[in-house]
């Protein structure tokens, strides 16, 4: 195996996207002797645009159980995370207020991610472990408690060891990057809130350079450079989310039409994938090794336009109401699809060959996870979320 297939090998495995946190929601502290200042308006496009995030995860976790045609396109699914890594630090500084406590922030994402995370991982436990696993079932693991309580606490991500890493709900190594991010949010936003455009912009590429030249030196260097857990890899994303949202802060509104910005988006990832296939396009190596880092950007970018358009006033099929509520529900929806997907994939095993008729188990798989994620939502999620918040 090549360096850079190893590098992508070390890469997360089939995952769905982190919780996020409404755009309205005042989430961050600041200095306690400064006024309180108009808080921004709602940039409600970004909730549908969740969904489609959610649904491009769904999409690759499918090829277990249902491959189509195009399943190594599909593969590209798992960047989603990375989609919901921007988007969670870019919401954070939008929405945050000077002069909430440090502690009040830490409650509220207690509330906004724990509770559902708890009950999914019980659901998960009983798909994903067995006393005696059978060896033919790769996804099943043996019981382990201490693995367990890792997860149960957040704090299983910092392992690169795949048996802990992806413990208790598979899906869930991304809560505890988020974890991680949320610790140190509040001193961020402490040192970069009077930046402006120009300061925005440059957090933005020097996030980038650094996390991309940290990768290109280790390929060149991997026995003296440490390799980093994930909550470290992938703060590039959500320091890149927090320089947008300083710039978009400060008044800028560019002029990047959806079209344009999903068009860019696309001939990114068509590209990432197809010197994938290829690898002696030129910069392939390059490209593999700094997947994550341009992902970002391409993904950064959709943020950008939609935001910007909802700024300034513009039309939105992403603030519909089912979109939005398809949004609301994404976390939940991340949370338990894979887990419905497992336990049907337990009993039926998988549909092959890869055919475009496995799309009737993409909708039936689809419309059982938006009701379990849907029941979630409203039973747990956000009713115990309002109760354990505390009052704004």
């Amino acid at each position: 195996m090549t360096k850079a297939a190893e590098e992508k090998s070390q890469e997360p495995i089939a995952t769905a996207p982190p919780a996020q946190d409404e755009p309205a929601v005042p989430v961050v502290a600041g200095p306690a002797d400064e006024p309180p200042k108009k808080r921004l308006p709602r940039v409600e496009s970004l909730t549908g645009l969740r969904w489609w995030a959610a649904f491009f995860v769904f999409a690759h976790h499918m090829t277990n159980l249902a491959p189509l045609p195009i399943f190594k396109f599909l593969t590209y699914g798992t960047s989603g995370v990375t989609f919901f890594f921007v988007l969670s630090g870019f919401v954070l500084t939008w929405s945050a207020q000077p002069g909430t406590k440090v502690g009040t922030f830490y409650r509220r994402r207690f509330a906004r991610i724990w509770p559902a995370h708890a009950v999914a991982l019980l659901a998960a436990v009983f798909v994903f472990y067995r006393i005696h696993p059978d060896p033919a079932m790769s996804w099943i693991k043996p019981f382990d408690i201490g693995v367990l309580l890792l997860s149960l606490v957040l704090l299983h991500g910092w392992s690169n060891d795949p048996t802990i890493l992806y413990s208790g709900n598979p899906a869930s190594w991304t809560l505890s990057v988020e974890a991680f991010f949320y610790a140190y949010f509040p001193f961020v936003w402490r040192a970069t809130q009077r930046l402006k455009l120009a300061g925005g912009l440059i957090l933005c590429a020097s996030v980038v350079v650094i996390g991309a030249g940290y990768k290109l030196l280790l390929f060149h260097n991997p026995h003296t450079l440490p390799t980093l857990p994930q909550p470290v890899w992938h703060s590039v994303a959500f320091l890149f989310g927090i320089g947008l949202a300083i710039a978009l802060r400060s008044g800028w509104r560019p002029w990047l039409p959806f079209p344009v910005a999903f068009a860019i988006f696309a001939a990114g990832l068509y590209t990432l994938y197809y010197s994938g296939l290829h690898r002696t396009v030129p910069f392939a190596t390059t490209m593999a090794l700094t997947q994550k880092e341009i992902l970002t950007v391409l993904y950064g970018l959709l943020i950008l336009s939609v935001a910007a358009r909802d700024m300034r006033g513009g039309r939105s099929l992403l603030r519909s109401k089912p979109l939005v509520a398809l949004g609301q529900w994404s976390y939940s929806f991340y949370l338990i699809h894979a887990t419905i997907l497992y336990a049907i994939r337990e009993f039926h095993g998988v549909s092959a060959p890869a055919s475009w008729s496995n799309l009737t188990w993409y909708a039936g798989v689809l419309a059982l996870s938006i009701a379990a994620s849907a029941l979630l939502y409203k039973c747990v999620e956000h009713p115990l979320e309002k109760r354990l918040r505390g009052p704004r």
